[in-house]
């Protein structure tokens, strides 16, 4: 299989950045695997299957939300700009505050390191070449490992290693680790296997402390030679948690006017604060949806959706004068012929809006992780959302896959048995589908991968996984019975 060149340098300064970065531009990353140990209640999540539909299920305080929340830390401290914050607890605008390191390690001990790894696939097979021996490597897929946590000589945030893999057909292509020496702070030495690493003549062995947690620091460029791919895996890196975007579980409430002066969000906001601004920078979008490949306009998708969820008969957004930017939602409900204003109709709908714009209008090869999306729903319009997702998932946009995969943290029954019955039905295949389950087992967290089979089936319902249904149903026909027995005795005895 032919790999395209990602970056070929021959002769340049070590400290000049200014290397082609097209192929990071054009491609997707969809997360395939995820590990987390000693973050929260999670002693260790064991390796994760991450699927274009990851589902998490779970008690309360189970953890199941922690998993999402760490990668939205990631995300944080990347986005930070802060380079030397390992992670970035979060400020008021952030979606969470993760407070200090004592509060978020596992068992609230800081003596732990917090240690992670996961691995993303690429689209595009992609070549890294040694501008000293002019060596090929090539990789499909990227995984990284990191450890850190408190030093303890100075109480502050350290990594104790990090490390790449360049996969390629699941075999390690190149990889290329910093650890650190326990006796210092700031001194970290680089590994490499399968790419040998030149050092310019006269140059120590140390380089400088990683940035944030997953960052080569720029003296890595003045030490080594041929060490110039490193930058690719920094950004690439960051293009990754990049694409991350959140949406919570507690949406806000929908407004009568909205103001729009023609800016385009990044994305509907933690809340859904951006939703009616991301439908009208997104009307003149064409997508493609699942099995049907016909064009619709992105406002059409929406109406669509909530129609099918058996939630509106029509919907629409219309600007109460051309001279004011001020918009209204308006609906017609199921069996009325009058329009309504969003605020006037089921709290529902508002509440399920934003996650309908965020799914449609999220980039291409976004990760889009929600909490509890099927919130204030009923019944049927929760399986209803499953078919939604299964939309999104199978989307396309300008002649291309959307790329789009779901984590979603969910206590829906009704979502998971619509997905059951699609895969039974070939409208999703099982591979496409990951579901987990999260518990309390004594201190920590424990984590069961459900398996689903290619007929819906799910070989290991975890106990009292939805409830005690069964056990719901035995008692009360218990009592139903009880009861009657009851009325006869006292019907016989005149009572």
């Amino acid at each position: 299989m032919e790999c395209r060149v990602l970056q070929t340098v021959h002769e340049r300064n070590p400290f000049d950045f200014d290397f082609p970065i097209m192929f990071i531009e054009r491609t997707l990353a969809v997360l395939d695997q995820l590990r987390i140990q000693n973050f929260k209640g999670w002693q260790d999540t064991g390796v994760i299957r991450m699927a274009p539909i990851t589902l998490f299920f779970g008690a309360n305080s189970s953890g199941k939300s922690s998993i999402g929340h760490f990668l939205l830390m990631l995300k944080q401290t990347i986005e930070s700009s802060d380079r030397k914050a390992v992670f970035h607890p979060g400020t008021v605008n952030s979606p969470f505050r993760l407070g200090s390191y004592r509060d978020m390690v596992f068992g609230n001990k800081p003596d732990r390191m917090v240690a992670f790894e996961y691995r993303w696939s690429l689209p595009n097979r992609l070549k890294i070449v040694d501008p000293l021996s002019e060596q090929e490597f090539c990789g499909d897929t990227l995984a990284f490992a990191a450890q850190a946590g408190l030093n303890p000589k100075r109480h502050s945030l350290i990594v104790d290693r990090l490390q790449y893999r360049f996969v390629d057909q699941g075999e390690d292509s190149l990889a290329i680790r910093m650890m650190r020496d326990s006796s210092s702070k700031s001194t970290y030495e680089v590994e490499t296997e399968l790419y040998p690493l030149t050092r310019y003549h006269g140059r120590t062995k140390s380089v400088g402390a990683p940035v944030r947690f997953y960052g080569f620091p720029d003296e890595i460029f003045a030490y080594y030679e041929n060490a110039d791919f490193v930058h690719f895996l920094n950004l690439w890196h960051e293009k990754l948690f990049h694409k991350i975007s959140y949406l919570g579980p507690l949406r806000t409430r929908a407004e009568r006017l909205y103001s729009w002066g023609g800016f385009e969000p990044d994305s509907v906001g933690y809340a859904g604060e951006n939703t009616v601004a991301a439908m009208l920078s997104a009307r003149d979008r064409r997508i493609n949806l699942g099995f049907n490949m016909v064009k619709r306009p992105f406002e059409e998708i929406i109406a669509r959706k909530l129609m099918q969820m058996g939630l509106i008969d029509e919907f629409k957004i219309t600007q109460i004068s051309e001279h004011r930017q001020e918009f209204e939602v308006r609906v017609r409900t199921r069996g009325s012929n009058k329009w309504a204003d969003i605020p006037d109709v089921g709290f529902g709908i508002s509440q399920v809006l934003p996650v309908l714009v965020q799914c449609f209008y999220a980039p291409s090869g976004s990760i889009i992780f929600m909490e509890q999306p099927e919130i204030h729903l009923h019944p049927s319009a929760q399986s209803a959302l499953a078919d939604v997702m299964i939309d999104v998932i199978n989307s396309r946009m300008g002649g291309k896959d959307r790329g789009i995969q779901l984590i979603i943290e969910t206590h829906s029954e009704h979502f998971l048995r619509r997905l059951q019955r699609r895969i039974a039905e070939d409208r999703v295949p099982t591979e496409k589908v990951a579901a987990y389950f999260a518990n309390v087992s004594g201190s920590t967290s424990k984590l069961e991968a459900l398996q689903l089979d290619e007929f819906g089936n799910i070989k290991n319902w975890p106990k009292d996984f939805f409830g005690d249904e069964m056990g719901d149903i035995l008692n009360q026909a218990k009592a139903a019975m009880k009861k009657r027995m009851q009325r006869e005795t006292n019907a016989e005895s005149g009572a």
